[in-house]
């Protein structure tokens, strides 16, 4: 009986795609911090802080292309890639090299990553006299306002809410919480089904995956079917996530209408 059981859960482990378990391990994860900080605490901490830099602003300031650099340790997909970095040399040194925003993954289990790690890269932007010019991106797999609770307290100012993640209720309810808290969000769409419904929901970052969450496997133009979709004249700001590894990459996704890029494993 036992192992028929465990046969079960291994195949019904094999059909949940690794977003999936992912998000199924993020909820226990909230869970269980709520139990060692209140949300009350957090609100403290919130109202006590310098108020969020205006993501969607600096953006536009670093124009004609944004880089987004991103502090990763690891990722499911390649494993172990930096795991002793230095999270507020690492953030401090993308800022000084021309990068608009820092993204800290804080996801433990899989990414190897911590709100701590966010924190750090705050203080030494702050420290390092950017403060106010450069935004700080939780990059996560955020279910619950709790979450956008932590990534304010922890100083980010803008936070990462995927579509596929959540039900088009839950998007629009976490749009609303993160801009409340200061933090307008960014967006993450990964087909052209997902990108309707960021755009219906009225997101004006939205960040193209062009890495498919289930199987994680890559195409480069996810970028350029999705922007199609924008219409002409839109204020959405668009950046494409994930890929990204050369100059003649960014120039594609700029002929194709991104103003940005978020570069990872390439730095």
């Amino acid at each position: 009986g036992y192992r028929l059981w465990s046969l079960c859960g291994c195949l019904a482990s094999q059909a949940m795609s690794k977003l999936e378990m992912i998000v199924k391990q993020r909820r226990l994860d909230v869970a269980e911090a709520k139990t060692r900080v209140a949300a009350e605490a957090l609100r403290a901490r919130v109202a006590a802080a310098a108020p969020a830099n205006d993501f969607a602003a600096v953006l536009s300031k670093s124009g004609p292309m944004a880089l987004l650099a991103e502090m990763k340790r690891a990722s499911p997909s390649k494993g172990d890639i930096a795991p002793h970095t230095d999270a507020a040399q690492q953030g401090l040194t993308y800022a000084l090299a021309g990068a608009c925003t820092i993204s800290v993954l804080t996801e433990p289990s899989w990414f190897k990553g911590s709100l701590d790690d966010l924190a750090r890269v705050r203080a030494a932007l702050v420290a390092g006299g950017l403060g106010e010019e450069v935004c700080v991106l939780r990059k996560d797999f955020i279910v619950d306002e709790y979450q956008l609770l932590e990534a304010r307290a922890h100083g980010a100012d803008t936070a990462l809410l995927i579509v596929a993640a959540l039900s088009a209720a839950e998007l629009s309810s976490l749009m609303a919480f993160s801009r409340s808290l200061g933090m307008e969000p960014l967006v993450e769409a990964a087909n052209e089904g997902e990108m309707r419904v960021a755009l219906d929901a009225g997101a004006r970052v939205i960040g193209v995956n062009n890495r498919n969450l289930h199987t994680f496997e890559v195409d480069m133009t996810t970028t350029s079917r999705c922007a199609a979709l924008v219409p002409s004249g839109s204020s959405v700001r668009l950046l494409a996530l994930s890929g990204v590894a050369t100059r003649s990459d960014v120039t594609a996704l700029a002929d194709v209408g991104a103003c940005g890029v978020l570069v990872g494993e390439s730095l």
